[in-house]
């Protein structure tokens, strides 16, 4: 087994695999992240990813944005598991984002993308604990999608990155 270790240290080192987040706060990735404007978004969850987004981005900590970030929410809530009275047991709340990053200097969209995800709720014979399950789907799908932004936004950072 040690002997395969720096087999493998070899391997992994000559795929080309490299931290994301390389060179700490003054890294290409990180100087990007913090030069993006978020776009008000409409709605309670827009309210939500906004927030989340700002704080996942760093955002005010340059003085003059490079980029603008426009987000489009489709926030959903579908009721699938029917009981024979017809009731409703079980909803799907799905959260989908459409997203484009813009470039200040030009005006151009230089990346067009999605991000999503869903989250199922039962729903109980109290209608506070199926409005507070909706409300905790709404919360954790936001942070989801802001995370995915951010994580795609990273990546185009360091694709877009100038070479040394």
């Amino acid at each position: 087994m040690r002997r395969l270790l720096p087999l493998a240290a070899l391997a992994l080192a000559s795929c080309g695999l490299h931290p994301l987040y390389g060179g700490g706060s003054s890294g290409t990735v990180a100087t990007t992240l913090r030069s993006v404007k978020v776009a008000p978004i409409e709605g309670q969850v827009g309210w939500l990813v906004h927030n989340k987004l700002t704080d996942r981005l760093g955002e005010g900590a340059a003085t003059a944005p490079r980029y603008r970030l426009d987000v489009t929410l489709d926030d959903n809530i579908t009721g699938f598991g029917i009981r024979g009275d017809r009731a409703v047991t079980r909803e799907r709340r799905t959260l989908r984002a459409r997203y484009q990053l813009v470039d200040l200097a030009t005006g151009g969209v230089v990346l067009d993308a999605t991000a999503g995800s869903d989250a199922g709720i039962d729903v109980v014979s109290s209608e506070y604990a199926t409005v507070a399950a909706e409300q905790t789907a709404a919360e954790n799908l936001a942070d989801v999608v802001a995370d995915q932004i951010v994580a795609r936004l990273g990546i185009y950072a360091t694709r877009t990155a100038p070479t040394p």
